[in-house]
């Protein structure tokens, strides 16, 4: 795990993404919002989300985004957080995408973006 800032605090930390949870319908959301997007009830409680999910859909990013300094290409795609009901938005650390397959089990990591900061990505997970 990276010993660089968030690039946004409250986002996530080196054990994982952080969410909302909803006290009225209990859904989880990513990230914590101040009302539950789902029914609009403000009892949301702050919650670690799963480390591990599975790969529903990727590409890979040939041409850094401004700000970004981390290294290119890199890998982008979508996570699905079953233990949550969700799926997250998320850097990825594999940026070849014929090495990535549908359902493959990715874990949480953190890598830098640049100027002393970094962001969650997920990685292919071995175990």
């Amino acid at each position: 795990m990276s010993e660089l800032a968030p690039v946004t605090e409250g986002l996530f930390d080196a054990d994982g993404l952080i969410g909302g949870a909803c006290g009225t319908c209990e859904e989880r959301h990513f990230p914590q919002a101040g009302h539950c997007p789902w029914c609009g009830a403000a009892a949301v409680s702050t919650v670690r989300l799963s480390s591990e999910g599975s790969l529903w859909s990727w590409t890979a990013v040939q041409t850094a985004p401004p700000g970004y300094e981390g290294s290119v290409p890199f890998g982008f795609g979508v996570v699905d957080l079953p233990a949550d009901g969700l799926q997250v938005v998320t850097l990825l650390t594999e940026s070849d995408p014929e090495r990535l397959h549908v359902g493959d089990a990715m874990r949480f990591t953190t890598v830098p973006v640049g100027d002393g900061v970094s962001s969650w990505a997920f990685s292919p997970s071995t175990t």
